[in-house]
């Protein structure tokens, strides 16, 4: 008997518009993401479009809200403001943080990215599963005098992500330079719950139809 055929979702980042937001999800995804300000890296976008495009989403769909803030209090008001129902948090917290931000925002999912520069990031990926809702694996580089934290548009070594997925007990979002020609072969090398592309289904910075279909075909096919 054969086993059920894997189901890889997808999260479409750096939506700029309730429109680009609505078209990613007719493409079958089941999470948007939501820049709010960075130090670096592409996609911002003010609280006050974030707010209107995450009011705009059905329930079933993931509203990620991507924040560098690291004081919970500073998090919890930035997610009230903005009404999402996910928040990703693209910089390094404290452990005992989540604590604070489970009980400030009951209901509230938390997704902890860790940014796969070395072995290391396979004990930082275990010593936060146990306190969040998923793992984001990006290929930023928090270390930097002006932090990259994510929408570099390089991939990462794979080989280290698919050890931080067979380890960890919460699903693992695979990040960092995808693009419709090699979306097929992390998937298969990784085996991550989730593929999360920004930069790879874009030209001149807006959501390309053309290669939102491909992307989605790339990761079908992986799937069967």
């Amino acid at each position: 008997m054969s086993s059920a055929a894997r189901i890889t979702r997808v999260k479409i980042c750096c939506n700029q518009s309730i429109d680009e937001a609505w078209m990613a999800i007719r493409h079958g995804a089941s999470a948007v993401g939501l820049v709010s300000a960075m130090p670096s890296g592409p996609g911002p976008i003010s609280e006050q479009r974030i707010a209107a495009i995450a009011a705009a989403l059905p329930p079933a769909i993931g509203s990620f809200l991507l924040t560098s803030k690291q004081d919970p209090a500073s998090i919890v008001a930035q997610q009230r403001r903005c009404g999402v129902n996910t928040i990703q948090f693209v910089d390094r917290l404290p452990i005992g943080s989540y604590a604070q931000l489970r009980q400030a925002m009951p209901g509230v999912s938390l997704v902890q990215v860790v940014h796969v520069m070395g072995q290391e990031a396979i004990a930082e990926a275990g010593a936060v599963a146990p306190h969040v809702d998923g793992i984001l694996l990006d290929s930023g580089n928090p270390t930097l005098p002006r932090k990259e934290l994510g929408g570099t548009g390089r991939t990462h070594n794979w080989e280290i992500s698919r050890q931080i997925v067979q380890q960890v007990r919460v699903p693992v979002f695979l990040a960092g330079g995808l693009r419709p020609d090699n979306v097929a072969q992390g998937i298969q090398t990784v085996r991550p719950f989730a593929v999360d592309v920004c930069s790879g289904v874009r030209t001149a910075g807006k959501l390309d139809p053309a290669k939102l279909a491909a992307f989605f075909a790339a990761v079908r096919r992986a799937d069967r």
